[in-house]
C-alpha cells in the first residue's frame, strides 16, 4: 500500500515595486476621490512596477525570498508553475522565463491562466504532483503587472489594480498541510471581465488598439454578486466535508479584491472580518493572481499564522473562476 504523502508550504516570498500609486494621485488622472475609493474598495495606495520592469522580474524576486525561506536553492525546485494573466509575452511561458534566470535547466515550467484564482489552482496542481510522488518540491508563483493592461482613463478599473508577485515552494511535510481543495469554472459568465483584444479572436491592429481593446474590461456590479457567493459557497466546499465551521478556521486569506465583497463573505461565513480576515487591500489593491500570495506571506511575516492553525486560502476571478484550499499549518 502506498504512503500517503501529506503536503504543505514550506516557504513564502514575495516583491512589490517601489512606486506607490495613491489615492491622491489618482485624483489628478481621472474624475476620482480618495473617500470615492476607499469607501467602496477599500484601497488607499497600490505599488506600480516601473516601465522597464516585467512580471518575470518580480516573479525572480518573489521566488529567490520563497527559495531562502524555505533554505532551498534553485536546484532542489523540480517544477515552475507561474500564474499570470500579464506575462512578459504570449510565448515562451513566464515560467519558462523564470527558469531560465533560476539558473535550473531541464525541469518541467509552465503558466495558468486562471486570472485571480491563479495562486490557489497552481497550490492545487503542487499538490497533486507531489502527492503522486512524480516531484519533491515544486515552485509555485503568482505574479503580475495589471498596469500595463489597465486604462488609465476609466475610473471604474484603473483605482483597482496593482503590481507585485508572490511565491510558495510546496513539498512534503510531517504534520498538518493541505486538508482540502476545490476549484470551480463557469465559462458562460466571463464577459463580466476580460480583455477583449490581442489574442487570435482579435488580433493586434491599428483598429483594436485605437478602440483600447488591449486594456480590462469589468462588469462591476454583476461581478460583485457573483463574487460574493462563489467565494463563500468555495468556502464551504472544503469545510463542510470535513465538519469544520468558520469558528474552526483561525485565518482567512482572502483575494483581494474589494473590500465590500470581503466583508460580504465572512458574513455568510459567519466569521469576524475583524478577526479572522486578512486584509492588505489597502496597501496595494488587486494584484489578480499575486494578491493571495503576497497575502499569505505578509501574513506569517506578521505573526497573524502560527503552527497549528488552520487557514482558508479562498479565491475567484475571471472566466469566471473561484477556488478554496484549507491548510493546517
Amino acid at each position: 500500500m502506498q504512503r500517503e504523502i501529506k503536503v504543505g508550504i514550506i516557504g513564502l516570498g514575495k516583491h512589490l515595486p517601489d512606486t506607490r500609486l495613491t489615492n491622491a494621485d489618482l485624483q489628478k488622472m481621472v474624475d476620482t476621490s480618495d473617500e470615492w475609493i476607499t469607501q467602496r474598495t477599500g484601497i488607499k495606495e497600490r505599488r506600480i512596477a516601473r516601465e522597464d520592469e516585467a512580471t518575470s522580474d518580480m516573479a525572480l524576486e518573489a521566488a529567490k525570498n520563497a527559495l531562502k525561506s524555505a533554505k532551498l536553492s534553485p536546484q532542489d525546485i523540480e517544477l515552475i508553475i507561474v500564474a499570470t494573466i500579464t506575462p512578459d509575452m504570449f510565448f515562451p511561458s513566464t515560467a519558462c522565463i523564470l527558469q531560465q534566470r533560476l539558473g535550473v535547466p531541464g525541469i518541467p515550467a509552465f503558466d495558468i491562466n486562471v486570472a485571480c484564482s491563479g495562486f490557489i489552482y497552481g497550490i492545487a496542481l503542487a499538490n497533486q504532483f507531489i502527492r503522486s510522488g512524480m516531484y519533491k518540491k515544486v515552485l509555485v508563483v503568482g505574479a503580475e503587472k495589471m498596469s500595463s493592461v489597465v486604462d488609465w482613463s476609466d475610473r471604474g478599473t484603473c483605482v483597482l489594480m496593482g503590481d507585485g508577485a508572490g511565491a510558495a515552494v510546496l513539498g512534503e511535510v510531517q504534520d498538518g498541510g493541505i486538508l482540502a481543495v476545490h476549484l470551480g469554472a463557469d465559462g458562460s459568465k466571463g464577459d463580466l471581465l476580460k480583455m477583449p483584444a490581442g489574442g487570435s479572436r482579435i488580433p493586434a491592429s491599428i483598429e483594436s488598439v485605437s478602440a483600447k481593446l488591449h486594456y480590462m474590461k469589468m462588469n462591476g456590479n454583476e461581478l460583485f454578486k457573483y463574487a460574493v457567493k462563489l467565494m463563500a459557497d468555495a468556502a464551504a466546499k472544503v469545510t463542510e466535508p470535513l465538519g469544520l465551521t468558520g469558528d474552526d478556521i483561525d485565518l482567512v486569506i482572502p483575494h483581494q479584491a474589494n473590500i465590500r465583497i470581503l466583508h460580504a463573505v465572512a458574513k455568510r461565513m459567519g466569521i469576524d472580518p475583524e478577526k479572522k480576515l486578512y486584509l492588505n487591500i489597502e496597501k496595494y489593491g488587486n494584484m489578480s493572481a499575486a494578491s493571495s500570495a503576497v497575502a499569505l506571506a505578509e501574513a506569517v511575516e506578521e505573526g497573524r499564522i502560527k503552527k497549528g492553525d488552520t487557514i482558508l486560502l479562498d479565491a475567484f476571478g475571471a472566466g469566471l473562476t473561484w477556488g478554496a484550499i484549507l491548510i493546517k499549518w
